[in-house]
Order: C-alpha cells, then sequence, then structure tokens
C-alpha cells in the first residue's frame, strides 16, 4: 500500500490556513504543517486539527525552501516508509480528485519525479493583482521545464538532489526542478484541478514586490546555473537587463544630445504589441489580454531591483531575506 505525506507551510494565513488543512486531511496519511513565525493562532489551529506541526528556528532567514525541506525532513524522519510528498502553500485548497490521478500518473510513468496541476485563483475577479496571478497559472499542459509551489513529488527522487535549496528565497521550484531533470527525471503539468489559491493582492505595492522578488529569483537561478548547457535563466535575465537597464539609460543619454530621440520610447508601446499578439491567453477578452501583456513589460522594472538587489547581496556578501508581498 502506498505511503503519502503532506507538506503545509504557512505564515499568518488564518482562515486560508484552516481551509487549506481541512482539504487535505481526508486525502493524506501524514500531515506536516510547518510555520514560518506566524503571530497568529496558526500552529494552535494546526494542532487543534490533529496535524504534527513545526516552527521554524527564527535565528534563520525564512524561505519557502527552507519550510518545504523542513517538513520533508520531519515526514520522513517520523513516517520512514512515505513514498510520496505532496507540497502545498498554506494560502491553497486542494481540490480532492488531485491525489488519485497524480499519484496514479507517477506509478504509471516510472521516469517522471513531480507532477503538478492546474492552480487557479479562488477571487479572479477581486483585483486585477488576483487577475494577474490567475493567469500566470494558465501554463501549458504535458512534460514541463518546472512546477509550482504546489506538487506531488517521488521521495527517491527527492532525496537524490537533497531537495529544495534552503538559501533561495524565490525560484525554488525550478531551481530544485533542473537539478532533477540534469539526473534525468522529468517533470509533468497534468490538466487536472490541483489547488485553489488567494493571492489576496489589491494593491500595487504588493504586485511591484511580488514581481520585485521574481527578478531576484531569476537572478539567483542564473548565479546557480547559468553556465550550464541549458544556459538555465539567462534569457529571463538578459530580457530584464536589457529592457529595465540598458534601454532607459540608452534612451536617457541620447535624449540628452537630441530630446527627440525620446522617440526611442516607443519600443516599449511595440514590445508591447508583440507580446499581445505572441501570447495565448484563454478565455480572456482582448482587454484583459492588453492589461496582462502590458504587465509582462512593464514587469521587468521591478524584476530589475530584484535583480540588482541579489547583485549587491553577493558584492556585500549580505545574507538573502524574503521579500514579501503580503
Amino acid at each position: 500500500m502506498l505511503s503519502i505525506g503532506a507538506v503545509v507551510i504557512g505564515r499568518n494565513e488564518g482562515k486560508r490556513l484552516v481551509t487549506s488543512l481541512e482539504s487535505i486531511v481526508s486525502q493524506v496519511e501524514h500531515i506536516v504543517y510547518v510555520d514560518s513565525g506566524s503571530t497568529d493562532s496558526s500552529l494552535e489551529v494546526a494542532q487543534k486539527m490533529g496535524v504534527d506541526t513545526v516552527s521554524l528556528d527564527l535565528s534563520t532567514p525564512f524561505t519557502a525552501a527552507r519550510a518545504r525541506n523542513e517538513g520533508a525532513f520531519y515526514l520522513l524522519q517520523h513516517y520512514p516508509t512515505i513514498q510520496y510528498i505532496q507540497f502545498i502553500d498554506g494560502d491553497c485548497e486542494m481540490q480532492p480528485l488531485w491525489i488519485p490521478v497524480a499519484i496514479k500518473f507517477l506509478e504509471q510513468h516510472t521516469d517522471y519525479a513531480v507532477i503538478c496541476g492546474r492552480r487557479r485563483e479562488r477571487f479572479p475577479d477581486k483585483s486585477i493583482y488576483n487577475l494577474l496571478c490567475d493567469i500566470e497559472w494558465d501554463t501549458p499542459i504535458g512534460d514541463a521545464l518546472a512546477c509550482g509551489g504546489d506538487a506531488l513529488i517521488k521521495v527517491d527522487a527527492y532525496r537524490q538532489v537533497n531537495g529544495y535549496r534552503d538559501e533561495l528565497i524565490a525560484g525554488e521550484e525550478p531551481e530544485m526542478c533542473f537539478r532533477l531533470r540534469r539526473l534525468d527525471w522529468k517533470v509533468y503539468r497534468f490538466n487536472a484541478e490541483m489547488t485553489l489559491h488567494d493571492a489576496a493582492m489589491s494593491k500595487f505595492s504588493q504586485w511591484w514586490n511580488r514581481t520585485k522578488r521574481a527578478g531576484y529569483a531569476y537572478a539567483a537561478s542564473f548565479y546557480l546555473h547559468g553556465q550550464s548547457t541549458e544556459k538555465f535563466k539567462k534569457r529571463e535575465v538578459s530580457s530584464i537587463a536589457f529592457w529595465a537597464g540598458f534601454v532607459p539609460v540608452a534612451i536617457t543619454f541620447l535624449s540628452l544630445i537630441n530630446p527627440y530621440l525620446l522617440v526611442i520610447l516607443l519600443m516599449y508601446v511595440l514590445q508591447v504589441i508583440k507580446v499581445f499578439l505572441k501570447i495565448k491567453v484563454n478565455n480572456k477578452t482582448h482587454l484583459i489580454k492588453l492589461i496582462y501583456s502590458i504587465s509582462i513589460v512593464f514587469a521587468k522594472f521591478p524584476q530589475f531591483l530584484g535583480l540588482m538587489k541579489f547583485v549587491i547581496n553577493k558584492i556585500k556578501n549580505k545574507k538573502e531575506y524574503l521579500i514579501e508581498y503580503k
């Protein structure tokens, strides 16, 4: 009989955590909730629900990667027969049919290490930022380069790569999947409902910080594996540096010579049009598609700040701290 565990991570998720735990307690044998310094009653709530809990040491910077690893370590130490681990964020609700579907796929396809499904926003119409997240989650089905935070992974594969990198403040899932793929494991995205997510973003500043964190993650991943044959995250880092670094500096310099050269700013408009014509956004109006295209281009600027933050931290040898948006 298969033995399955689940690692739920969170910090001050409140009612979202209750919903998350309730959605999985009937589906998985062993569950551990890993708390990253909550000031609400998250730990007490989890314990009352009969869920094992781990509270992260406050002396070490919090990261989702570290939380997932400590949760997996706890499960494998206390329940060593576990063969699969379902990772899920505390702001997500597990869909009832996901676990059986995911297990069946991995049992039938021995060369796949990780499987993930459809993550959707619970309230996509509540704010434009939630909607942008919902569109972001709608990724192609089939063989994939990486999974997201919610995913089912084979324990054997997880152990082979020693899990996630604790120090990564974001982008830990693609980075782990990169190392798995180097060992000839595969990643699959299945066309099945997996989780409902609550981004709870209502402010521009939240979107900005979340996007800045993505830029930091791209830089960190490129630093680790950019020299590989895959040139891991080189395209993303190069695009950010070009559109939010080189182009603004070049336009500023040229406009000092001839103010009319500010017309070069139209490059950004043309880039939005290019993205609009290229991207596929399912079941959305042209207006929503245009807004999403603008967000992709404009996102280069907070991403560039994240990239530069990573560079500065490396130069100064500073610890990496989570860039929070909630």
